[in-house]
């Protein structure tokens, strides 16, 4: 039987639709309620479909059982079903039993009206995050703790703590009005752009990079593209700069789990149509007068895809980290600047810029970047950084990488 593999995959991807149609429904006050729903259609079709054979359409399945369960919970809790049976009929007062919509552009309506209810500024940007990969990415408990590095005790108080915030502030799960939206979807961006970090650089499970993270972040941007109020400027922004980085997925880490350095990546492997789909979305970003963080992200990320190792790309990198950090400074950015400095300029002048970045003495990425300026320039100061780093490191292929090149440096011979 492959109901297994077929029903993790669908797990993957109608939970997450079918949670969000129905909080909708049921709003933040009973949000519980919805995943208790899908989880039990999901649990029944575990069970049924191992005995009996696989329904003819299973995605159909789901979405029949989810509805009936949900209607048999209205009519059997009157009073919690008064105020939704009220508003249903309201929708549409000709329906002669209670209707629940489950067609494609309700679905999205769906997770796009979720996704700006959980990106609040009320709850810590880790609750956002964590929301955001139960509710619109479908994933479990287990698998959210593995991407904050955490057990699934702390990630299911920080999750109850995060829905008692937004049902204590009252927060309604509906697309913000026109005068809202830039205000609002700031915040959605920044959460999408975490979210897609958080696989980029994932550091959980002994991985480097955890693609499944990144290609939830760039769906739900997504979703706001094909939005007509919210496809604007920053948000194809983010989503060039997302296409950017995924088109060096296959290159960046290879078969062992190590990450390659850019300087030794394989660009035959980098996708030549994402990258051509980051530069159209970029052009796009380039209507109106706004300059975001994402705009220069998405540029730097571009120059990254030209394969030609030249002072005028790395001078262009280097200018556009300086407008960056003006626009919107962070210790990470200026570290990512020192090493379009060294390319740029040279070493000498980039190890200055680095070690004035102390606030980063705690990352093995500081000390592993010090490693590779020194190196060649003093290797001694270059192996004392890298074994800094190595006791920082927490993945094992991070681990891997940095006894590499301490034992490039040649010390012992």
């Amino acid at each position: 039987m492959k109901e297994e593999p077929l029903l993790s995959n669908l797990f993957r991807t109608e939970y997450r639709k079918l949670t969000a149609v129905l909080a909708r429904l049921f709003g933040f006050e009973h949000i519980q309620i919805a995943e208790d729903i899908v989880s039990d259609t999901f649990l029944l079709a575990s069970e049924t479909w191992g005995q009996n054979k696989l329904p003819e359409n299973p995605t159909a399945w789901l979405y029949t059982v989810a509805k009936n369960k949900a209607k048999d919970h209205l009519k059997h809790n009157a009073i919690f079903t008064q105020k939704i049976v009220v508003n249903l009929k309201a929708e549409n007062p000709t329906a002669e039993e209670i209707e629940i919509d489950l067609s494609e552009k309700n679905i999205n309506d769906s997770q796009l009206q979720m996704m700006f209810a959980i990106c609040q500024p009320i709850i810590p940007a880790e609750a956002q995050i964590g929301l955001a990969l139960r509710i619109l990415c479908g994933f479990n408990i287990a698998e959210i703790a593995d991407a904050f590095l955490t057990n699934k005790e702390t990630i299911n108080k920080r999750l109850f703590r995060a829905k008692e915030k937004l049902r204590g502030n009252n927060v309604q799960i509906e697309f913000p009005g026109v005068n809202e939206i830039n205000q609002r979807l700031e915040t959605v961006l920044l959460t999408l752009y975490l979210l897609f970090n958080e696989g980029y650089y994932s550091i959980s499970g002994n991985t480097n990079l955890r693609k499944d993270l990144c290609l939830e972040a760039m769906r739900l941007t997504y979703l706001l593209i094909e939005n007509k109020p919210t496809n604007l400027p920053p948000v194809n922004a983010l989503f060039s700069l997302m296409c950017f980085h995924a088109s060096r997925f296959e290159a960046r880490i290879d078969k062992n789990g190590e990450m390659i350095i850019y300087d030794e990546q394989d660009s035959s492997l980098w996708n030549e149509e994402l990258i051509s789909r980051g530069k159209n979305y970029l052009i796009r970003a380039a209507h109106g007068d706004l300059l975001t963080r994402y705009h220069l992200e998405a540029a730097i990320a571009y120059w990254h895809t030209i394969k030609a190792d030249t002072a005028e790309k790395w001078e262009n990198v280097l200018q556009l980290y300086n407008k960056l950090l003006i626009l919107e400074y962070s210790p990470m950015a200026a570290l990512n600047r020192t090493y379009a400095l060294a390319k740029a300029d040279g070493k000498e002048k980039a190890i200055i810029e680095a070690e004035k970045l102390t606030q980063l003495a705690d990352s093995h990425i500081y000390h592993s970047l010090l490693g590779w300026l020194y190196t060649a320039i003093d290797n001694e100061k270059a192996s004392a950084h890298l074994q800094t780093a190595l006791k920082l490191a927490k993945s094992k292929g991070e681990k891997n990488r940095i006894v590499k090149n301490i034992k490039a440096l040649n010390l012992d011979s």
